[in-house]
C-alpha cells in the first residue's frame, strides 16, 4: 500500500506538551496507526490504555562478556576499560559496559565474547479506540541509537499496509538528535510543538531546519500560547517566513494536568473547553494538509 501518510508530531525540547497533543489527535483520528518513537521514555500507551498483542525483542549494541573458563586473569581487560565495567572477578556489568569493544581487540588470551545484546521490546498493541499502536521500551542502562525508532516505525507501516489503513500518526522524541532524524526520516508531515518562550523559539528554529532538510511539510502549534503572547507572535510570524502551516494556539489550561494524572486526554476530562475546541481545528487542519499532498 503506497499511498500511507505519516505525520510525525516532534519539539525542538522536551515538555512542550507534544505526547498530550498526539494523544488528542489519535483520538479524534479515524482509520489510523499510532507509533510512540520517543523510546527513551515512551508514555503515549498511558495515555492510549493499550493491550499488547506481541512483544518483538531490540537487539541492540554490542556488549562484552569474558568466558571466565578461559580467563588467565592478567588484568588487560581492566586496565584498558574506561567505564570501569569489569569487576575484579573478570565479570562484566553490561549497565556500565558501552559496547566499545577495547577489552575484545586487546584481550591476549581472546576469551572476550563481543556481540549484540537485547537491549529493549517493541509492543505490538491495540488501543482503547481499537486501533494499533506500537511502541518500545529500552532496558535500563541501553542507549537508543535510533535503530529502536526504525523498528517502531516500520512495525507500524507494517501494520498500516496489512489492514489497509492511510495513516500513520507518530509520537517523535525531543530535540534534533539521531532519533529524531530516525522518526522524521520520510514523513509526509512534521508537526512541531512549542511553546512561547525563548529557549522554545530557538528549538523551534533547529527543528524546523532539520524537518525542512528532509523536504517535510511543516506545520506548528503553540502550546501554552496565551502565557506569552508576544513570543507566541513572533513564533507564528516566524513559521510564515519559513513557509510553514501555522495550526494553531493552545491555551494554557490547568486540566491538561487532570487529563494526565486520570491518563486520558483533555477531550474526555474537558470535551466543551476552548482547548478542546482549537485541538478539534487542528485536527480539521491536518486533514486538509493531508488532502493536498
Amino acid at each position: 500500500m503506497n499511498n500511507i501518510k505519516e505525520i510525525v508530531v516532534v519539539s525542538g525540547k522536551g515538555g512542550t506538551g507534544k505526547t498530550s497533543v498526539v494523544g488528542a489527535l489519535a483520538s479524534l483520528l479515524t482509520n489510523r496507526v499510532a507509533a510512540d518513537c520517543d523510546v527513551d521514555a515512551a508514555n503515549l500507551h498511558m495515555i492510549l490504555n493499550p493491550v499488547v498483542i506481541e512483544e518483538k525483542a531490540f537487539i541492540g549494541g554490542k556488549k562484552a562478556t569474558i568466558d571466565l573458563s578461559r580467563c588467565t586473569g592478567c588484568g588487560t581487560c581492566r586496565e584498558v576499560c574506561r567505564f570501569q565495567a569489569i569487576s575484579e572477578g573478570y565479570v562484566v556489568d553490561h549497565r556500565q559496559c558501552e559496547g566499545c569493544g577495547a577489552c575484545y581487540f586487546l584481550c591476549p588470551a581472546g576469551v572476550v565474547d563481543f556481540s549484540s545484546s537485547y537491549a529493549g521490546s517493541c509492543y505490538i498493541c491495540r488501543d482503547k479506540y481499537s486501533a494499533p499502536l506500537v511502541y518500545a521500551e529500552l532496558l535500563p542502562g541501553e542507549e537508543n541509537s535510533g535503530k529502536l525508532v526504525a523498528m517502531v516505525r516500520n512495525e507500524a507501516r507494517s501494520l498500516a499496509e496489512k489492514s489497509g489503513t492511510p495513516l500513520v500518526i507518530v509520537d517523535g522524541p525531543p530535540g534534533i538528535g539521531c532519533p529524531v532524524i530516525s522518526s522524521m526520516t520520510g514523513v509526509h508531515v512534521a508537526v512541531v510543538v512549542t511553546e512561547p518562550t525563548i529557549s522554545g523559539v530557538h528549538d523551534l528554529e533547529r527543528i524546523i531546519d532539520l524537518a525542512q532538510f528532509f523536504k517535510c511539510k511543516t506545520a506548528v502549534v503553540v502550546n501554552k500560547g496565551d502565557v506569552n503572547p508576544d513570543y507566541c507572535k513572533r513564533i507564528e510570524e516566524y513559521s510564515t517566513t519559513k513557509g510553514c502551516t501555522f495550526l494553531g494556539v493552545i491555551p494554557y489550561e490547568p486540566r491538561i494536568t487532570e487529563a494526565q494524572i486520570r491518563a486520558t486526554t483533555i477531550l474526555d476530562v474537558a470535551p466543551d473547553s476552548p482547548t478542546s475546541e482549537i485541538i478539534r481545528v487542528i485536527h480539521k487542519k491536518l486533514l486538509t494538509i493531508l488532502e493536498e499532498l
